[in-house]
């Protein structure tokens, strides 16, 4: 049984899967690769790399690959850099700098990469498959990338956001389900009105959206690539399956949070990065977290966290780390990316053949 969709087809894909853009580290080139030259589409979560670095990881994707791929991108949004929050952050990060042997780095100049310069080498590197998190794009943006040969994906949280998207003229999007790891993509109204699991955020998206929706939050297996299947959606997008296979460039302590991790030990914090994101459980999410409302925005926390977060991984100290994952982590296993595509196409032909009525 073939899984063919609008989705595989605008992608140029085999199989309907399209692997997550963890941004910071997890998605290596190797692991891109891998996930592409399997039959998905690999991404590379690029948010938190310079030009220069995104430019070289693009060119190590196409040694390795001559099949489409992805790149995303976090749309900045306005922010205020407010001397007293973050004075305040520093005083609740100096218990962990001091547990980690670390001195406070200098104050910062800037908190997050260039989105225009980024946006640039995607353009100049004629990425096939452009996706973005946090925002909406103008529309003269989004037609300059398409009409420079990239299909573009916008993620939403709500059929609202869903709707923007499509008016501002993307391909397709990412309908993202509260179960999801990583940072939520929220970008219109309150961040917790927006936490609708997948079931019911994706035949919702479906119904209401012409272009194709993409299902994300809580797929971790074939039952999972066929339920998204069977709500509408035309591919599933899966990123904590992903986190401790061969290829991934998780940190091993992260890679064992993972597998060791159950459903209930996740939680969605401000804590690491000052947006709303679904991750394991750990020291610093819960400490820090008694905290949230006196944190500083995204960017400005990610950047005042990100020695003590570098420290952690350097020490292999789980505890400071930020172990992003989504609620089925209990099903994560131990594999390669191209083993885990192949079971899980598998898994979603065998699901969807049991489905299929038989003669009376």
């Amino acid at each position: 049984m073939a899984l063919k969709t609008r989705a595989t087809e605008a992608l140029g894909i085999e199989h309907p899967i399209v692997q997550a853009p963890m941004a910071g580290g997890p998605t290596t080139p190797e692991l891109v690769a891998a996930v592409s030259n399997a039959g998905g589409l690999g991404s590379l979560g690029a948010a938190y790399l310079s030009p220069e670095t995104l430019r070289e990881q693009v060119k190590e994707i196409r040694d390795l690959t001559e099949r489409p791929f992805g790149v995303n991108l976090f749309v900045p949004s306005p922010f205020e850099v407010e001397p007293e929050r973050i004075q305040r952050a520093n005083a609740l990060l100096e218990r962990y700098r001091k547990e980690l042997g670390i001195e406070a780095p200098e104050e910062l100049s800037s908190f997050a990469e260039s989105f225009e310069d980024q946006l640039e080498v995607v353009l100049e590197e004629r990425v096939p498959v452009f996706s973005f998190t946090y925002g909406s794009l103008e529309p003269e943006l989004v037609a300059r990338l398409k009409e420079n040969g990239a299909t573009v994906v916008g993620t939403a949280t709500t059929v609202r956001e869903g709707l923007r998207l499509e008016e501002d003229g993307v391909d397709m999007v990412v309908a993202q389900g509260s179960e999801a790891g990583g940072h939520r993509g929220t970008f219109l109204g309150d961040i917790r009105d927006a936490l609708i699991g997948t079931m019911a955020l994706v035949p919702q998206m479906v119904d209401t959206l012409s272009v194709p929706v993409l299902a994300s939050g809580g797929i971790m297996d074939g039952r999972g690539l066929a339920a998204a299947l069977v709500l509408g959606a035309e591919a599933a997008q899966m990123g904590t399956a992903f986190l401790a296979s061969e290829e991934s460039g998780a940190h091993s302590e992260f890679k064992r949070a993972v597998l060791e991790a159950a459903e209930d030990e996740t939680a969605v914090t401000r804590a690491f990065s000052g947006r709303a994101a679904r991750a394991i459980k750990n020291r610093f999410l819960v400490e820090v977290g008694e905290h949230e409302e006196e944190l500083p925005p995204f960017p400005v926390q990610n950047a005042l966290t990100k020695d003590v977060r570098a420290a952690a991984q350097r020490q292999d100290h789980a505890e400071f780390m930020s172990l992003w994952a989504g609620q089925a982590v209990r099903l994560a296993s131990p594999t390669n990316a191209a083993e885990l595509v192949e079971s899980v196409v598998e898994g979603a032909e065998a699901a969807l053949r049991d489905l299929a009525p038989r003669p009376m």
